[in-house]
């Protein structure tokens, strides 16, 4: 493999989710010689939405919300992107989750474009009356924005199918009908998919086989931690588990452990949903520091929690072979070239996690068409297409002589350039 070219501005992007995003961009554009035409329109977002939200609090006071949402490409179909709800949701961290929800909707060869969006709060210190007219007022002001064939939201970060039930109210109500098709990540009940909960965890354990498949080695025979224990890492976690893997390592915000004889993670699953979604407290294992999780010496470490976790100094101390990237983002650009170096393979976010919009675009084909699947067929459904997607990115790179991440890079511009063309310009 080629070394990727490492920026001289690590300070910049360290900074910037964004021009982290350029600088793979611009890597991959370089690679396969996409065009400057289309470079340029991939640099910068179609739409950007900023918008205040005077909500009405349980105290009888006013507060102002800010409210995002930008939409980074419409080319190859609606956009496509989740909601966060979280303190430190600005305009630059939306503007990179959207262009990398434009490359994962494309790597995973859907009909969609990316977006995302977020507004700035803390939904732990928010009553559920308050969470709701927050959402409906976000939901009213982007009536125009959203639609099951414009922009089409999802859960994310601090939100969850409760948020996209109240999502779907407001615009039914704001467009007079009902238009299940506007949002996916909904409750079963009101059109939500089967099997949609466990979708990226999923789509993480089919690229970790996948991958393990090419260098030869056999799952029972592997050991991996696991980075998270929310929707995605704990679902990753279990279906490495039930795949042979002996999972040695796994942690959240609150805690993380390490067992070499491999954790329990059904007993860890159990013991989350009984103390308030978190592992402090867990006996199934040794408490260690998070970033010991990191290094630890496993064949596989799944990163399924935060962004820039694998950094220049962590990246250095890895031991595993093989990383599988659950969360958005969670390599540095600069991490990349020292875990390229090393001849460690990354399987990166846009194709690793990209399971849970794979599923919600079934859940939005089954919306449309009025008729629903059963879990078995959402998750053979998914299993392909990942198996596909994963495939053409590994072409990819053999092809290029380059890294996973860039091979990816260039499965999405190559067919974005190709909708670019085809629809042509004014």
């Amino acid at each position: 493999m080629t070394t990727e070219t490492k920026t001289t501005t690590a300070e910049t992007h360290q900074d910037s989710m964004f021009d982290a995003v350029l600088a793979r961009l611009d890597v991959a554009a370089k690679i396969c010689g996409l065009s400057d035409n289309a470079a340029n329109v991939l640099r910068n977002p179609q739409k950007q939405v900023k918008v205040s939200l005077p909500v009405m609090m349980d105290n009888g006071k006013i507060q102002i919300f800010e409210g995002f949402r930008t939409i980074h490409s419409t080319i190859l179909g609606p956009s496509k992107g989740g909601i966060r709800y979280a303190m430190d949701v600005c305009d630059d961290e939306v503007k990179a989750l959207s262009a990398w929800m434009t490359f994962k909707c494309a790597v995973a060869n859907l009909p969609y474009g990316g977006a995302k969006g977020g507004i700035k709060c803390d939904p732990r210190k928010m009553s559920v009356g308050e969470l709701e007219r927050l959402t409906k007022a976000y939901t009213i002001a982007m009536s125009d924005v959203f639609g099951p064939d414009k922009d089409i939201p999802a859960p994310d970060m601090g939100t969850s199918g409760r948020e996209m039930a109240w999502l779907l109210d407001a615009f039914n109500k704001s467009h007079r009908g009902d238009f299940p098709a506007v949002t996916t990540g909904k409750p079963v009940g009101l059109g939500g998919s089967l099997g949609r909960d466990a979708a990226t965890g999923r789509g993480v354990m089919v690229a970790t086989l996948a991958a393990l498949k090419k260098m030869n080695k056999k799952p029972e025979n592997v050991t991996a931690a696991v980075q998270g224990f929310g929707n995605v890492g704990s679902h990753a976690a279990r279906l490495l588990s039930e795949k042979g893997i002996k999972v040695c390592a796994i942690g959240d915000h609150t805690a993380t452990f390490w067992n070499e004889k491999g954790i329990d993670i059904y007993a860890a699953l159990s013991y989350v949903k009984n103390n308030g979604g978190i592992l402090k407290g867990f006996t199934g294992g040794t408490e260690i520091k998070n970033t010991e999780l990191l290094t630890s010496k496993v064949d596989v470490l799944v990163p399924a929690a935060l962004q820039n976790v694998i950094t220049e100094e962590i990246a250095t101390q890895i031991k595993a072979t093989l990383i599988v990237e659950g969360a958005n983002g969670p390599t540095t650009p600069e991490a990349d070239h020292i875990l390229n170096e090393k001849n460690i393979i990354v399987v990166p976010d846009i194709l690793a996690n990209g399971g849970g919009v794979t599923v919600s675009y079934f859940e939005w084909v089954q919306n449309r068409y009025g008729y629903y699947w059963s879990e078995e067929e959402v998750n053979a459904k998914h299993d392909a297409s990942m198996s596909l997607a994963f495939e053409q990115v590994w072409n990819n790179g053999q092809q290029y002589k380059t890294t996973m991440r860039i091979g990816a890079y260039i499965s999405a511009l190559k067919k974005v350039e190709l909708g670019i063309i085809a629809k042509g310009v004014y």
